[in-house]
């Protein structure tokens, strides 16, 4: 069985800020922290 991995919401948050307060790219952010593009879309809204 696989396990899913779970961010607290301060990870979330300093994700979405590098997205709407410092002006990365969905998909610069994703690559990096190594998450789904898609997920992380889904945080900002």
């Amino acid at each position: 069985m696989i396990m899913r991995k779970q961010y607290t919401k301060e990870y979330k948050s300093d994700a979405i800020s590098l997205v709407l307060d410092q002006g990365h790219t969905t998909s610069e952010v994703s690559r990096s922290l190594e998450i789904n593009a898609n997920m992380l879309r889904r945080w900002i809204r």
